[in-house]
C-alpha cells in the first residue's frame, strides 16, 4: 500500500516538474531539472544596461552642454523624482536654501566636491547653487554614486563626473575632470575622505594661493588634514564637520544603527537572531552598528583600542575581545575604526566558512583585500557588491563591496540623517568663504559651538518639538546666554 502511494506522488512530481519545465522553456527564462535540483539557464539582465564607459560616450544635456560624464542622461527624469524624494525629508536644509538665497552669501564662490552622490547630496548641491556658489562634483567612492541621481545633476547643469563602477583609474580620471578646467579655478574644497584634497596638493599646488577653506567630513578626511597641519604643510584653514556634534551624534550614530542592517540584508539575506557578530571599533559608527545587531538578537562582541571606548562597549553590554580570540567562530565580521589592516590575510585565513566580512569606514583600507588577490584562491561574484573568495580547500568567505563602505555601496541611508550632516556643510562653506582675513590661520578648526544648535534646532519642527527657555534668572545662575550655546566648544 505505501509503495502504490509513494509511485503515486512520483508520477505527480514528474508531471508537475515537465509542465513547469515546458512554461518556463516558452518564456526564455528559467529551466528546471527534475527532483535532483534545479538548473538555472539564464541570469537577469537589466536591458538598460550598458557596458561602453561612460568616458567613451558623447553626451548632452538638453541645454547642449556636455561638461559632465555620468553613465545615462537619458536617466534624468528618474534621478529628478529621487531628488524631490529626499528633499521633503531634508527640512533644515530646505530651510536655509529658502532664507539664505535672496541673501547669496555664496555668490562668487567655486566649490569643487568629492563626495558620495546620492539624493540627498544633490539637494545639497542644488542649495549650495541657490545660495550663489559654482560647483564642479566627483564621487568619493567608486560603488556608492546613483547614476540616474549623477544624471539628474547633469541635465540641471552641474559639471559631475561619476557613475557606480568606476575602475580605480576613472576615479582619479573624474577628480582631475573635476579640478583641472579651463578658465575655472575652485576657492572652495569640499571633501569626503581627503583624496579631492590630497590630488589638488599632488598635481595642482599652486590652485590653493586662490583656495580659502576645505570642509572635510570623514574621520579618513580629518586624518590627512591633521597630518598636514603636524607637518607645516596645510595651505588653507580646514573646518573638521566629522567631529561636530551634529555629524557625530547623529549622521555616525543614527544613520550607521539603520544602515547597517539594510546593506547586509540586501546583500545576504541573512536573518541576525543568534549570529555572533564582531564588530571592530567603538566609536559612535561602531555603536550604531553593535545596538542594532544587538536588538535583532545577534551575539556581538567588540575590539577596539581605546580604553574609554572599551568601557563603554562593556557597559553597554557587550563583550571586549582580540580579534584573534573570536575570528573562528563569528558569522560576521564588520570594520569601522578609520584605521588600515585592522583584519588582515591571517585573520582572513582563519574565518570559518561562509563568514561574512564588511567594512562600514569610509576608505578601503580596514579589510587587507589586496592579500586575497593570488593565484590559490577563486574569486565568484554573486551578485552586485557581493563576492566569494574561495580557499584551496573549498572554505569561501563573503566578502561585502570589496571592503568599501557597505551601506552607501549596497544600500542606502536615512535621509533626515543626511539632512544634519549636509547642513553642517553647508554652513560650514558659509562661515569659511565669508570668514574676514585673520581670523581662520592655516590649521584644521572645529564648527563653532552655536552652528551645531542652530544645524539641530531646524530640525526639531519635523517633531513638532518644543524647545524649554530658560528665563533670565536660570540663565544667570548657569552662566548662559539664553540663546545659547549651551555647551562648551570643547564638547563632544
Amino acid at each position: 500500500m505505501f509503495g502504490e502511494r509513494q509511485n503515486f506522488w512520483e508520477e505527480r512530481w514528474e508531471n508537475f516538474w515537465e509542465e513547469r519545465q515546458r512554461t518556463f522553456g516558452k518564456r526564455g527564462g528559467r529551466t528546471f531539472g527534475k527532483r535532483g535540483g534545479r538548473t538555472f539557464a539564464a541570469s537577469y539582465t537589466d536591458s538598460s544596461d550598458d557596458e561602453t564607459s561612460p568616458r567613451d560616450k558623447q553626451q548632452k544635456n538638453s541645454k547642449g552642454s556636455s561638461d559632465f560624464c555620468v553613465k545615462n542622461i537619458k536617466q534624468a527624469e528618474f534621478g529628478r523624482r529621487e531628488i524631490e524624494i529626499a528633499e521633503q525629508e531634508m527640512p533644515a536644509l530646505m530651510a536655509l536654501r529658502k532664507r539664505a538665497q535672496g541673501e547669496k552669501p555664496l555668490a562668487g564662490a567655486k566649490i569643487v566636491g568629492c563626495t558620495h552622490i546620492t539624493a540627498q547630496t544633490a539637494v545639497l548641491m542644488e542649495t549650495l547653487g541657490a545660495l550663489g556658489a559654482q560647483c564642479r562634483w566627483a564621487a568619493c567612492n567608486i560603488y556608492s554614486t546613483l547614476n540616474e541621481v549623477a544624471a539628474a545633476l547633469a541635465e540641471s547643469g552641474f559639471p559631475v563626473f561619476a557613475w557606480k563602477g568606476e575602475s580605480e583609474d576613472d576615479f582619479w580620471w573624474c577628480i582631475d575632470r573635476c579640478v583641472n578646467v579651463e578658465g575655472w579655478q575652485p576657492n572652495m574644497i569640499l571633501d569626503d575622505g581627503g583624496d579631492l584634497t590630497h590630488w589638488i596638493y599632488k598635481k595642482y599646488p599652486n590652485m590653493f594661493k586662490k583656495i580659502k577653506g576645505i570642509v572635510e567630513e570623514s574621520v579618513t578626511g580629518v586624518h590627512r588634514l591633521y597630518q598636514l597641519s603636524k607637518a607645516g604643510k596645510l595651505c588653507v584653514p580646514a573646518m573638521n564637520v566629522n567631529d561636530s556634534v551634529t555629524k557625530q551624534k547623529f549622521d555616525n550614530l543614527y544613520c550607521c544603527r539603520e544602515s547597517i542592517l539594510d546593506g547586509l540584508k540586501r546583500t545576504t539575506d541573512m536573518m541576525f537572531g543568534g549570529k555572533q557578530v564582531v564588530v571592530c571599533g567603538y566609536g559612535e559608527v561602531g555603536k550604531g552598528c553593535c545596538a542594532a545587531l544587538k536588538a535583532m538578537g545577534s551575539i556581538v562582541y567588540v575590539t577596539e583600542i581605546d580604553p574609554i571606548c572599551a568601557l563603554q562597549a562593556c557597559m553597554d553590554g557587550f563583550r571586549l575581545v582580540k580579534l584573534n580570540e573570536v575570528i573562528r567562530q563569528v558569522d560576521i565580521v564588520i570594520t569601522c575604526t578609520g584605521n588600515k589592516n585592522v583584519v588582515t590575510r591571517e585573520h582572513l585565513d582563519r574565518m570559518k566558512n561562509s563568514c561574512i566580512v564588511c567594512n562600514m569606514g569610509h576608505s578601503n583600507t580596514e579589510i587587507d583585500v589586496a592579500s586575497l588577490r593570488t593565484p590559490e584562491l577563486t574569486w565568484e561574484r554573486v551578485r552586485s557588491q557581493v563576492d566569494h573568495v574561495i580557499w584551496p580547500d573549498g572554505k569561501r568567505i563573503v566578502l561585502l563591496a570589496e571592503g568599501r563602505l557597505l551601506n552607501l555601496s549596497c544600500s542606502t541611508v536615512p535621509t533626515f540623517v543626511l539632512s544634519i550632516t549636509a547642513t553642517t556643510q553647508a554652513l560650514a562653506l558659509i562661515e569659511l568663504y565669508n570668514a574676514p582675513e585673520g581670523r581662520y590661520k592655516q590649521d584644521v578648526y572645529l564648527l563653532p559651538k552655536k552652528m551645531d544648535e542652530y544645524v539641530a534646532s531646524l530640525h526639531l519642527p519635523t517633531f513638532d518639538a518644543h524647545l524649554t527657555e530658560l528665563t533670565d534668572e536660570q540663565a544667570k545662575y548657569l552662566g548662559l546666554n539664553k540663546n545659547g550655546p549651551f555647551k562648551p566648544n570643547y564638547y563632544r
